[in-house]
């Protein structure tokens, strides 16, 4: 919808939720509050699709923006989202990627002058923060890794995280800071059903032990060389074992080159097969026997949907990997010794579905975007069932034991 912001640009915003006159103005023409999402990472199109669902709903119209990286909007187009394509990656140079951060905060300017938006909202996009930040638009970052990098001198008006990160870890003053229950895995997982056209799409073999691997994020700033090694270790433990078959999702075209010339017989025989297009990840989880993944967000889906997972992650572990370890819902793999007495290679019991952890993390979200904004709540058009809250686990998923594991 195109709109005009009446908000005077020389207005001060007072940094706390409840601040409604700031954002909304005293006396200004009931119109749609528009509300601004950047897609920065792949896993950020299954987290932001009941969120842009559930504002849409209520009434908010929603800007996307995507960048042309990995799969991002190759998985966008698969939810079919309406977005803008701005921007790319810039590889793992240090410098490169700190230029093309901020290089596509300008390429996202003219979006953000253009659709005057009420709020940005995105989940660790320094991009748009900084687009927002020139733009004077109030900002939301939401993440879940308290140790990620921030830009200097350029803060969110407010952060989101989850309750288990504590406030030591963030620097902020406390009114700036809005949490959520659980994990944001738990924002999507609970409306996920199963799609089981992916067996025959990836040629899924019943009788297999069916393993769905994510390389370690070799890109990231966060990343530590011992995951490759992890990495390896758990290829030539599959690779030894008969009845085995490995889905691949490289992080891009260049990773999977490299692990195709590192384990070319691997390939050549079909033990493992890297998907030609953008899959639907949940579903390719929950029809795996185990997940293994260098990568925070596969773990926690695979925590979330009760499949065993283990993280070969090596860089600084963040309090929700901390807490799914400590609850016996992820094993955390730090040697080679682990990847061969901790991993256990038996294919699972799958429930017909799974077990749903209810609307608690998207109801917090969406109730304190409504602050923002300055909106009383309006009724959620969800079903009954699912708008008055969480429904709670009948049981917390363990991961299996391997006979040797303490």
């Amino acid at each position: 919808m195109n709109t005009k912001n009446t908000r005077d640009s020389n207005t001060v915003l007072d940094a706390r939720p409840r601040h409604t006159q700031e954002i909304a103005g005293k006396g200004r023409p009931a119109r749609p509050k528009k509300i601004w999402i950047d897609l920065d990472n792949t896993p950020h199109i299954p987290f932001f699709a009941p969120i842009i669902d559930e504002l849409q709903q209520r009434g908010y119209s929603v800007v996307l923006t995507a960048r042309d990286c990995f799969q991002v909007c190759g998985l966008a187009d698969l939810f079919q989202f309406r977005y803008t394509r701005i921007g790319r990656h810039y590889g793992k140079h240090k410098i490169m990627k700190a230029l093309g951060t901020i290089l596509r905060g300008l390429q996202l300017l003219p979006t953000a002058r253009r659709e005057k938006p009420d709020l940005a909202i995105s989940h660790g996009s320094r991009s748009q923060l900084i687009s927002a930040s020139i733009s004077g638009i109030p900002s939301v970052v939401i993440f879940d890794y308290e140790f990620v990098k921030h830009i200097p001198g350029v803060s969110p008006t407010w952060v989101m995280v989850p309750e288990m990160i504590p406030d030591s870890a963030l620097n902020r003053k406390k009114d700036t800071v809005l949490r959520y229950p659980g994990i944001k895995e738990e924002v999507y997982v609970p409306r996920f059903k199963p799609d089981a056209s992916i067996k025959g799409l990836l040629g899924l073999d019943s009788k297999a032990l069916i393993v769905t691997i994510r390389p370690p994020a070799n890109e990231a700033h966060y990343h530590n060389p011992e995951s490759e090694k992890l990495f390896a270790a758990v290829l030539e433990l599959l690779d030894n074992r008969p009845g085995t078959q490995i889905i691949l999702l490289p992080r891009n075209e260049k990773q999977g080159a490299a692990v195709r010339k590192s384990w070319p017989d691997m390939f050549s025989s079909g033990k493992i097969i890297i998907p030609g297009q953008a899959v639907d990840g949940l579903s390719l989880i929950w029809y795996s026997d185990l997940v293994v993944s260098g990568g925070g967000t596969m773990n926690r889906e695979a925590a979330a949907l009760g499949v065993p997972v283990y993280s070969i992650f090596r860089g600084k572990i963040g309090a929700i990997d901390r807490y799914l370890a400590d609850n016996g819902r992820m094993v955390l793999l730090e040697s080679v010794e682990d990847v061969k007495s901790k991993i256990v290679l038996q294919q699972r019991h799958r429930p017909s579905s799974p077990e749903s952890a209810g609307t608690m993390v998207l109801d917090k979200i969406i109730s304190d975007v409504v602050k923002i904004l300055g909106d009383a709540p309006p009724v959620s058009k969800r079903p009954p069932d699912t708008a008055n809250g969480a429904r709670p686990r009948t049981k917390e998923s363990k991961m299996p034991k391997a006979g040797n594991q303490k």
